[in-house]
């Protein structure tokens, strides 16, 4: 534990530290929560206010951000680089430091999801949820999830270089086809019949169902079964792939 606590607040002073992961994986999904609630926060999108709807969308959208691509570009960068096969030869067990990094990136989650409800209260008059023992259950359910794919992403992409366009090109086109920041009410069909396959897609309808809907998350068993299916099947990528040593060089 005294290890595990130890890098635990190395790993989270790197994430702060480092600007562009900050920037584009924190504050970003705010600064679209502002932008957006402030054009259309006042429609009504799905039967709900326009912010209210956005607001749970840039939940999922900061969950997929932090969770699922920060942390996948940092594992690449970090293997390639040569850092995860040195800390291998530390004392520092394995286990200790995965717990660290995605202790790190979970209470980063933690933070967005508070800062944009805060958001959500003073600017656009967003009460807080009533349902937070579920809301807790669904985001941690969430961002774990999102944590095992991004692990197994990261153990699939071969280079450094390529780490931030892999991971750009999945969760950025996922997040506006499940609907983070629009209704997918009216997309194409074949938009639709991509976004039933999304594990965002299960997660947003999770987060607006107990925020927007009162519904606890005990009720929810389809969306509660496909997101934990996505982070198993993250998982069992993640072990038989995940390597310590990089692939160039």
């Amino acid at each position: 534990m005294r290890l595990f606590t130890h890098e635990l607040r190395g790993e989270l002073l790197l994430y702060v530290r480092s600007r562009e992961l900050a920037f584009f994986t924190f504050l970003l999904p705010m600064i679209f929560f502002v932008l957006l609630g402030s054009t259309y926060g006042n429609d009504t999108v799905d039967g709900v206010r326009g912010s209210d709807f956005l607001l749970a969308g840039m939940i999922g959208y900061g969950a997929i951000s932090i969770a699922f691509a920060g942390l996948a570009i940092v594992l690449v960068i970090r293997r390639e680089s040569g850092i995860l096969k040195r800390l291998r030869a530390t004392p520092l067990p394995a286990g200790a430091y995965v717990a660290a990094v995605l202790g790190a990136f979970l209470t980063a989650f933690a933070v967005e999801v508070a800062a944009l409800i805060l958001l959500g209260k003073v600017l656009f008059g967003i009460p807080a949820p009533d349902r937070i023992g579920s809301l807790v259950l669904a985001l941690l359910l969430g961002a774990i999830a999102f944590c095992a794919l991004g692990i197994a992403v990261a153990s699939l992409i071969k280079s450094a270089e390529g780490a931030s366009a892999v991971v750009n090109a999945i969760y950025l086109p996922a997040s506006f086809i499940a609907g983070a920041f629009f209704s997918p009410e009216h997309f194409p069909s074949v938009l639709q019949a991509i976004a039933d396959v999304l594990p965002l897609t299960y997660f947003l309808r999770l987060v607006r169902n107990v925020m927007l809907h009162g519904q606890d998350i005990w009720s929810q068993g389809t969306n509660v079964a496909v997101l934990a299916a996505w982070g198993v099947a993250g998982v069992i990528v993640a072990l038989r792939a995940f390597r310590w040593e990089p692939h160039e060089g």
